[in-house]
């Protein structure tokens, strides 16, 4: 149910590679009373942080547990191998699956792709986090496929990366528990969805200072002064022409008069 914060604050978790600035910025300037505390949480955490009460929302990658929390799909990225500058795949645009057969393909245990037959040659072992396997890149042990936020968060001099093509894909989503919606994450949703602070789709905001608490109930309208209508112009006035005199009445075959 859509209800008042317990928090003085909205907290926001997002997990590595998604950027939030922009969205924050607005929250500052719409919400200046609210501060907007953000987390950074690893991709296999974020669902235990929101259910347990850390955070009251989270740009988290899919799939998400649907049974358990509301999800808003935001974008999905695309997918890139990270290669040493000196690899020969630096020398295409794109690159297909194929092209990495004779590589060791690095699968580290926070891996956000979902692979269901990794390309290349398996690793010995599997690195702990993707920042290991981009050290293990850069010692020249093997290649990464990621999501492209991923890549430019670990980007390194000596590393690159080129678009793969025919690879899963990952998208990032705004998610919060089922039951625990709230005036805030309303408002966040808003931001998110690009929204602007008087859209009557969003949640509405509050009467702007000085106005009447009349105007914010829909009370009665303004009675005319009297001899004028509604509108503040003289009651039974007509329209006039251009040249501002009445129009010319109409004889009884429809024609105009001529005035004499």
């Amino acid at each position: 149910m859509t209800g008042s914060d317990a928090t003085p604050s909205f907290r926001l978790a997002y997990v590595p590679g998604v950027m939030p600035d922009k969205w924050v910025r607005i929250w500052n300037e719409r919400q200046p009373d609210v501060p907007l505390t953000l987390t950074q949480v690893p991709p296999g955490e974020a669902a235990g942080r929101l259910l347990g009460g850390d955070a009251d929302a989270g740009l988290v990658r899919t799939p998400v547990d649907r049974e358990v929390f509301s999800a808003i799909p935001l974008y999905t990225e695309q997918t890139v191998v990270v290669v040493p500058k000196d690899h020969l795949v630096t020398a295409v645009d794109e690159v297909a699956p194929e092209d990495l057969a004779d590589d060791i393909v690095l699968h580290p245990l926070d891996d956000v792709l979902g692979w269901e037959s990794l390309p290349g040659r398996p690793a010995l072992e599997r690195p702990a986090t993707t920042a290991d396997a981009v050290e293990l890149v850069a010692a020249g042990i093997g290649v990464l496929v990621v999501p492209l936020s991923l890549a430019r968060l670990h980007h390194r001099k000596d590393l690159t990366h080129r678009p793969l093509r025919d690879a899963p894909e990952s998208s990032v989503a705004l998610a919060w528990p089922e039951d625990a919606k709230t005036d805030r994450i309303e408002d966040f949703i808003g931001i998110v969805r690009g929204r602007t602070v008087n859209s009557t789709r969003g949640r509405q905001q509050p009467p702007a200072r000085g106005e009447s608490a009349n105007a914010d109930r829909g009370g009665a309208r303004r009675k005319p002064t009297p001899g004028k209508s509604a509108a503040g112009k003289p009651a039974g006035a007509k329209r006039t022409g251009k040249s501002g005199h009445g129009a010319p009445k109409n004889d009884r075959r429809g024609k105009p008069r001529r005035r004499s």
